[in-house]
């Protein structure tokens, strides 16, 4: 070929490439035409109120509560919607739909729950088999909800994300675009209900996703144009100018409903927002500043009433009317399925809020504390019916505060660190537990053993807490549900620490039947890598189903199932630790290591709590031994008592006749 038929041949090659891309496009259109005219051929007449299905996505149940929800306000809306769990439907089946709407959680590493991994299975290969095509589900419109947390970084509602897409790559119109909840935040019911607005209004052809009217959309004509298939997308791409005016919840985001308020200091958020507040304010918190908060325990209003204290109270000598129950962090880095705060509590996997000053938070926590014990003064007063004798199993009709425990009462002389959240987070712990005992106020922190650093660099205390809640590490990851992608390894360092404490350290084991009461074993092990001086185990209590724990009185062990499970792990540490105390109303057992806290036979579980004060104000080493106190008769292990103090009045409901009764 010559240089000059080259050059002319190059233009012709050029144009004839140009024509072959016009010949297919023109040609692929064509064909997704006819496929629409076939599709719509088959049912001119569609139902204009077609069976909607509504999918939930869910492990833990948040999910379907929020899908429950949506489909009775659907049904009175005069929408007959089918609430479908993933797990029973027949994918193949999409095909059929016409209307679907999905609540999507994201659970493990950025994963759909249980329920619904074969149906995201089965549309992932269905968007990546190009035999499918993009108009399997033409005749179908959709919208998706996603409930997940922020604090899991790229996971955040992947698994809502993905399904939006899947549906989309095989034809599937987007009525809205994604809407995500955010967990953190506290608020994702309102801004469910808002989403749930906007998919009734749309429904019902009120209005359109920017506000606009219905009149004509392409979906009520059972298929589309492709100038409507461009609108639709550069509709997609739109932000509305509501969210823009903040007067709705962004469609990406939580919005206006989300956001907390601002440290004009350093631009850092605060940890409580206005509706984390509220949710915390309506259990009975008492919110300190921006991340702390306090409450007042059961346990102190019934030793008020001298009706008896905490476990505590039995193996340590904890006086519970003297009890405060705090916390610098309400943060978590875990959202366990038996949390007792159902999640309303914030998570984060590192300090990143406005940070109060330690002496600010003691004076403020013993503030609000004194405030709430002052105000059991208006609880009812002793009266007996039918005589002016109290005897044993008498009916009572009330019980009042007694004056001498309501004074002592004003003084806390213990806090507990444990109310809600990760203690430890805070950076200032060290300075906070310092302050506490100056004022001679003992120390029990709890921590979730996911920062072990932190545990490494904390200052005495007096009595140091790991919570064990499971044995292996999918039954940790199960319950716990960390943050952290290496929450196990983070776990065994944390007990690892707990080896290099001098002070007293525990492992506070939670079984709940079903989930980890019958790892004895895999808890023995555990056992080995801290070697702590005592193992508190008790039975989880039951508070109540909620979205997001389906836990329920079948999960509860008895105390006889506790007892039985304590005796055989001390079996298994061979001798190292035996069963030293219990306490039967709390449905809780003491371990206690032997060559520390029996002496001569005799249990020395209690605490010296003067001489602790003087040990910390010596700034000199001491160990655990060093602040020890004899357990009296009555706590001990296999006592008549059971654990209860003898010097106060039990107190029994008659459930038969709503009166109550005590025994001396």
């Amino acid at each position: 070929m010559t240089e000059t038929s080259h050059s002319l041949s190059l233009p012709s090659r050029l144009a004839l490439l140009a024509l072959l891309s016009l010949s297919s496009s023109f040609l692929l259109w064509k064909s997704r035409r006819l496929r629409r005219l076939r599709l719509f051929s088959q049912n001119p007449n569609p139902d204009p109120n077609p069976r909607g299905k509504l999918f939930f996505a869910s492990q833990t149940g948040t999910s379907r509560a929020l899908a429950s929800r949506l489909a009775e306000r659907l049904r009175a809306a005069g929408f007959p919607f089918d609430l479908v769990d993933p797990r029973g439907y027949e994918p193949e089946d999409l095909s059929k739909e016409t209307l679907v709407l999905i609540v999507a959680s994201t659970w493990e590493d950025g994963k759909p729950p249980p329920n619904a991994e074969f149906l995201a299975r089965w549309l992932a290969e269905s968007a990546e088999d190009f035999r499918v095509g993009s108009l399997l589900l033409i005749r179908c419109r959709f919208a998706v909800f996603g409930v997940g947390s922020r604090s899991y970084g790229e996971t955040f509602n992947a698994t809502a994300k993905d399904f939006s897409r899947w549906m989309r790559a095989v034809g599937a119109a987007e009525m809205l675009p994604i809407w995500e909840g955010d967990v953190d935040n506290g608020d994702v019911d309102e801004v469910f209900d808002f989403w749930s607005q906007k998919v009734i209004g749309l429904l019902k052809g009120d209005v359109r996703e920017n506000g606009g009217h219905l009149a004509s959309t392409p979906e009520s004509n059972g298929f589309y144009s492709e100038e409507e298939e461009e609108e639709e997308a550069m509709e997609s791409a739109a932000v509305d100018m509501e969210d823009i005016a903040g007067k709705a919840p962004s469609r990406k985001s939580t919005g206006a409903l989300s956001n907390g308020g601002q440290n004009g200091d350093n631009g850092l958020r605060e940890m409580v927002t206005p509706i984390i507040r509220t949710s915390l304010e309506k259990q009975g918190y008492k919110i300190i500043g921006s991340h702390s908060g306090v409450k007042l325990c059961r346990w102190t209003k019934s030793q008020l009433r001298g009706r008896g204290g905490c476990y505590k109270h039995s193996f340590y000598g904890i006086e519970s009317h003297r009890c405060m129950e705090a916390t610098p962090s309400l943060a978590c880095a875990n959202k366990c399925v038996f949390c007792w705060r159902h999640h309303t509590n914030p998570v984060g996997k590192s300090w990143r809020w406005k940070m109060d000053d330690p002496l600010v938070i003691v004076n403020a926590a013993i503030d609000q504390h004194t405030k709430m014990i002052k105000q059991m003064k208006g609880v009812p007063v002793v009266k007996v019916r039918g005589g002016n004798q109290v005897g044993l199993g008498q009916i009572w009709v009330g019980s009042g505060v007694k004056q001498e425990q309501l004074l002592e009462g004003l003084a806390p002389r213990h806090c507990a660190l444990s109310l809600v959240g990760e203690p430890i987070m805070y950076p200032e712990i060290n300075s906070l537990i310092d302050e506490l005992h100056s004022r001679h106020i003992s120390t029990f922190l709890v921590t979730n053993a996911q920062f072990p650093d932190r545990i490494k660099m904390l200052r005495p205390v007096t009595q140091l807490y790991v919570s064990v809640d499971a044995a292996t590490k999918d039954s940790l990851k199960a319950i716990d549900r960390p943050l952290f992608s290496d929450f196990w390894e983070r776990f065994v360092d944390s007990l690892k620490a707990l080896q290099d404490k001098e002070q007293r350290t525990v492992y506070r084991l939670t079984l709940v039947k079903g989930w980890n009461a019958e790892d004895i074993d895999a808890y023995a092990n555990l056992i080995g890598i801290g070697k702590p001086d005592l193992v508190e185990i008790k039975g989880v209590t039951y508070c109540g189903s909620s979205a997001t724990s389906k836990l329920t009185m079948e999960n509860v062990p008895w105390h006889s199932d506790v007892k039985a499970f304590s005796q055989a792990l001390a079996v298994k540490s061979s001798g190292e630790y035996e069963v030293a105390c219990e306490h039967v109303h709390s449905c809780c057992v003491l371990l206690a290591k032997v060559s520390k806290f029996k002496v001569k036979g005799q249990w020395f579980t209690w605490i010296d709590y003067e001489r602790f004060y003087e040990l910390v104000a010596s700034r000199k080493p001491f160990k655990s031994e060093d602040y020890m106190a004899l357990t009296p008769s009555w706590a001990v292990y296999g006592a008549e008592e059971g654990g209860f103090d003898p010097d106060q009045s039990r107190y029994k409901k008659e459930r038969r006749h709503g009166a109550a009764s005590i025994r001396g």
